[in-house]
């Protein structure tokens, strides 16, 4: 029998009557250390930016629109990968930056003194996670412009800094730290489902990371001067 692959075309079983995403040999070390390091780091990686704006009391030099940017990507992507069957060690780290954006989006919204204005996101956000999988084409079509909206939440962050000419609370280790787990993602990604669509949006996401980084860091420098 014929079954769709997590590309949408119809294709031959594998050997032993498995998916082909899912039919991975024995995990070598690196691949483990990979995975392993992506899912420690992300479990903290929102962390550094949580604690950077309860210290201080305030939101400033957060961007509201890149938040929900990379919350709707990220739950886009998360969808995509339960509803292709991957191997859960390829996006096991997904439910938990879901779950620190909800709560970065929170706090935002509480030192911004608008705290109201989440409960219609969240909504919105339940909602859609049910509607991305009632047929096929829309979670493809949500998919195909996953890469766009979290491309998108970089640049809103990126147009922040530069309108600011300063960093504020934004923090370089936490988006240091997302360009290390794109990184490992693209390795896991090359050795085990090879989907040409997940290695793109990978290998932008990390030039983006790496450049709000830099960003971050040459709007810091001012402030120490300042000190």
């Amino acid at each position: 029998t014929l079954f769709r692959s997590q590309a949408g075309r119809m294709e031959e079983p594998a050997a032993g009557g498995e998916k082909s995403p899912g039919s991975t040999e024995a995990p070598s070390w690196p691949l483990l250390f990979a995975s392993g390091s992506t899912l420690l780091v992300c479990l903290v990686l929102k962390f550094p930016q949580i604690l950077a704006m309860v210290r201080a009391g305030s939101a400033r030099g957060i961007s509201e629109k890149s938040l929900l940017l990379e919350l709707t990507g990220y739950i886009v992507f998360l969808r995509y990968q339960m509803y292709y069957d991957y191997p859960i060690d390829t996006y096991l780290e997904y439910p938990a930056l879901v779950a620190q954006d909800v709560g970065l989006l929170l706090i935002f919204y509480y030192y911004s003194g608008s705290i109201n204005r989440a409960l219609p996101y969240i909504a919105v956000f339940v909602s859609a996670w049910y509607l991305l999988i009632l047929q096929k084409w829309i979670i493809d079509l949500a998919t195909a412009c996953c890469t766009f909206i979290s491309a998108a939440s970089k640049f809103a962050q990126l147009q922040c800094l530069w309108q600011t000419k300063e960093s504020g609370q934004v923090s370089a280790l936490t988006w240091g730290l997302a360009a290390y787990t794109c990184a490992t993602r693209i390795f896991t990604t090359l050795v085990t489902t090879k989907d040409i669509m997940v290695l793109i949006r990978f290998i932008v996401m990390l030039l983006l990371n790496i450049w709000v980084t830099f960003t971050i860091l040459r709007y810091r420098t001012p402030l120490k001067k300042t000190d």
